[in-house]
């Protein structure tokens, strides 16, 4: 038993030295420590800031940067994706949804495929941005670009739908930079059914009996 208080004396008998200086008249005052503040603030007036008059002026930004996603039209100008739901079961946040639709006649140079994404959203709260969407789709339909994601003040807003991912035909945007050259040279080669374009003439030879 006498162990045992002995063991707890030596366990919470512990010194803590407190350091009791009185101080001066001129720390009393805090006249150094404010006139040392001053000049730190000061010397920031004659440095070059370090923020920027966004969007206004924008930094340099990575190519591997992954940002706002883009749906890519061909060189018609008709919407490569085909709504086959690649991108949606490879995405690990289950950000992507979307609905098909078939084309009808006369729609062959909107929708490069008789299957087409009728519609087809992104929630940019769930996306995590990873690319894998980019690298599962088969018709080169998705990419992710260097374009940020626009702050808004509402969760419906995050909702992109194709009215916001879908690119303008006279505004291109250039994905060239998330293309290997192994793709580009597969892009290339003639005669594979990936690379071929919508050819009215062709398809109405292949109508007539």
């Amino acid at each position: 038993m006498q162990n045992l208080k002995q063991i707890k004396m030596q366990l919470t008998n512990r010194k803590v030295v407190v350091s009791n200086k009185e101080q001066s008249f001129a720390e009393r005052l805090y006249l150094p420590a404010i006139a040392k503040g001053m000049i730190i603030t000061a010397s920031h007036l004659f440095k070059k800031p370090p923020t920027i008059n966004y969007p206004e002026v924008k930094r340099p930004i990575a190519p591997v940067y992954l940002g706002q996603h883009v749906l890519k039209r061909d060189e018609n100008g008709a919407e490569r994706c085909t709504s086959c739901g690649m991108c949606a079961v490879a995405c690990p946040a289950e950000a992507i949804t979307m609905t098909s639709g078939e084309r009808k006649k006369g729609e062959e140079h909107l929708y490069r495929e008789e299957k087409y994404a009728a519609t087809y959203e992104i929630d940019m709260l769930r996306c995590i941005f990873c690319g894998l969407c980019e690298e599962a789709c088969p018709k080169e339909a998705i990419f992710l670009t260097d374009r940020l994601v626009d702050a808004q003040f509402e969760r419906k807003d995050f909702i992109y739908g194709k009215d916001k991912l879908v690119e303008k035909i006279d505004a291109r945007i250039d994905v060239t930079k998330r293309q290997t050259q192994a793709v580009l040279d597969f892009k290339k080669v003639k005669g594979l059914k990936h690379n071929e374009l919508f050819d009215a003439n062709k398809l109405n030879k292949g109508h007539k009996h």
